[in-house]
């Protein structure tokens, strides 16, 4: 079983349940390090002065901000440690709202929230009760120094908290120049909407996480494992990429339609 990584209690109204908070997910990333290819060993790195080249010795090394272009505040640890959030040990539910109305793009990192001792039937009253009402409890926590916003919801039989990005730290999609204005005036006809709906509904499938995998992490793991054993390896040889071309989209969705019923016929 995961380490519990913080424990403390939920906050909903007047009720406080014991919680504990453990990792949602796990780091899969392959650990490579920067080594010198003649003799394999760690490389180290130093920390310098980019004007003067010069290396910095540790106690002189602080942190600073940019208050204005070019001008910059420094920041002792006292200060940065003072402005942190003080640990309450609470997750302090401010708000419910419709689970639909969440953005993904909101989303940071999720936690099992989890129910300690003697505590199953307040646990599962939240629960049950999220999970008629299809409400989201939006709320305050505080790991280690920072305050987070998050957001409790239901998944099975177990609550998730998701710490959320602030409104600010989510870009403005008004910088892009996204199309506007009808489909007829874009070039869209009905004929093509129909055809990329069929071909919608001929990729339609439950919703299966297991099937998906990293291939690239695969594909890293094989090279190092023959690598490993013989000591070379072999890749495949590179290809130019072909130039673009004019994009036929009428064309391009018959023909992923066709790839698709044929793939049905051949699995039935």
């Amino acid at each position: 079983m995961a380490r519990t990584i913080w424990k403390g209690h939920i906050s909903f109204g007047l009720v406080q349940i014991p919680v504990g908070l453990y990792p949602a997910t796990s780091d899969t990333d392959l650990d490579l390090h920067m080594v010198d290819r003649r003799d394999m060993s760690p490389i180290g790195y130093k920390r310098v002065n980019k004007r003067t080249g010069e290396e910095v010795p540790s106690e002189e090394i602080a942190k600073a901000a940019e208050a204005a272009e070019g001008a910059w505040v420094l920041l002792e640890d006292e200060e940065i440690k003072a402005a942190g959030a003080e640990s309450t040990r609470s997750i302090d539910i401010v708000a419910f709202v419709d689970a639909t109305e969440l953005d993904p793009r909101y989303f940071v990192r999720p936690y099992y929230v989890a129910p300690e001792k003697r505590t199953a039937k307040a646990y599962a009253l939240l629960r049950e009760t999220l999970r008629r009402s299809g409400k989201i409890g939006i709320a305050k926590v505080v790991l280690r120094t920072r305050q987070y916003l998050g957001a409790l919801i239901v998944r099975g039989d177990i609550l998730v908290l998701e710490l959320l990005r602030y409104a600010d730290e989510i870009r403005d999609t008004g910088e892009f120049d996204l199309p506007k204005g009808d489909l007829e005036a874009l070039g869209v006809g009905d004929k093509e909407l129909k055809m990329a709906e069929l071909l919608v509904a001929s990729l339609e499938e439950p919703w299966n996480p297991d099937q998906y995998h990293d291939e690239f992490r695969a594909q890293l793991e094989r090279v190092i494992d023959e690598k490993a054993r013989t000591g070379r390896v072999s890749a495949p040889p590179s290809e130019e990429a072909p130039a673009p071309e004019a994009i036929d989209i009428m064309a391009l969705l018959k023909k992923s339609l066709d790839a698709q019923k044929q793939k049905k016929k051949e699995e039935a």
